[in-house]
């Protein structure tokens, strides 16, 4: 039926509206906390999306990019329904906290309980009224607190599906990611609910390039999945490094961080990445890479201690390769910024 609504909170969304619904959680102190989300709903029927961010506190990055992506005017043109939840961490971010107030990780969760603690109970609330009702998810992050990352989307490349998905959202880099227990990704796809993990920039900091890239990507995605019109303007399509292993390099000994090799820098085996120096001494040693391939995160705070991250390197042998479609992606994106501003709609037009 034409006006045959799609239910979420207890609320009926008709087609073709655009709707805001806070739904309860648990209550703090006994102060009343919702969870807020928006339902936008196109006029025709198509797949249900949700795309998510701040599920971690401190992860700023993906709140902007929702609020950029859902006043975008191409979303008149929706096919199916996009729900967008900007802060899943309620709680955390109010304290700029990756974690919930009971010091759990809402990310190692799931599916939850509405008898577990806390961060079982928002991560059931979330799981039952958001996830469960559709058939993909678009979850942003960031790195975690003094770290950064590359624009990367990360999700199981041997699924044909998925996989198709993650080129299209055209970050720089595609990284199989193995799932976690507890993680939303993990038990999503136990469930059938397919989710790519995009993860760039640095926790409680905006990064403008991030977020363009992810407002696109969003954009992108959703063209893939049938849900938006295809480009009237012809384009190359960018094709990202793609690779299966990554490795975090981590401090030998303990001191000053001195680094040589920066986000996006491509490295050779044995290549020197960084040196630690003894602040009160001359004494220093080097950090090597141990094979080639991309830095895609790195350490943000010169002070480091035996065994703390220090590189992410994603593995990838052709460097020549490599460069080309990393320079590829930084120019577009200077590009992007020329007109980005002009017009919103002309980054996904």
């Amino acid at each position: 039926m034409e006006n045959d609504p799609f239910v979420i909170g207890g609320v009926a969304v008709k087609r073709g509206t655009n709707v805001i619904i806070n739904i309860e959680l648990p209550k703090l102190y006994n102060t009343p906390t919702k969870l807020p989300l928006r339902v936008i709903r196109g006029k025709k029927d198509g797949p249900v999306v949700f795309v998510s961010a701040a599920i971690h506190g401190d992860e700023l990055n993906g709140i902007e990019i929702i609020r950029r992506f859902r006043k975008l005017n191409i979303l008149k043109k929706l096919k199916g329904t996009v729900i967008v939840v900007p802060i899943v961490n309620v709680y955390g971010v109010m304290n700029l906290s990756r974690y919930l107030p009971d010091r759990r990780d809402l990310n190692r969760s799931f599916p939850g309980s509405f008898k577990g603690s806390l961060a079982a109970r928002i991560a059931k609330i979330f799981f039952d009224e958001v996830v469960s009702k559709c058939s993909l998810g678009i979850d942003l992050h960031t790195a975690s607190i003094h770290k950064s990352n590359l624009p990367q989307v990360r999700t199981n490349i041997d699924n044909e599906y998925t996989f198709a998905l993650a080129k299209a959202f055209e970050a720089p880099v595609v990284l199989h990611s193995e799932l976690r227990d507890g993680s939303l990704r993990a038990v999503a796809q136990e469930k059938g609910v397919p989710i790519l993990l995009y993860e760039a920039g640095e926790a409680l900091r905006f990064d403008e390039r991030s977020i363009r890239i992810g407002v696109k990507g969003i954009v992108n995605v959703l063209r893939e999945n049938g849900m938006l019109p295809k480009s009237l303007h012809k384009k190359t399509l960018k094709t990202p490094i793609v690779t299966r292993e990554s490795r975090w390099i981590r401090a030998t000994e303990s001191g000053m961080l001195r680094t040589i090799k920066a986000l996006g820098d491509t490295v050779e085996k044995d290549e020197v990445i960084a040196y630690i120096d003894e602040p009160l001494d001359d004494v220093f040693f080097e950090i090597r890479s141990p094979f080639s391939g991309v830095i895609i995160g790195k350490s943000e705070i010169p002070l480091i201690q035996e065994g703390d991250a220090i590189f992410h390197i994603a593995e990838f042998k052709n460097l020549e390769m490599a460069d080309n479609k990393l320079e590829y992606f930084h120019e577009d994106a200077i590009e992007q910024s020329e007109f980005y501003e002009l017009n919103n709609e002309e980054i996904i037009e």
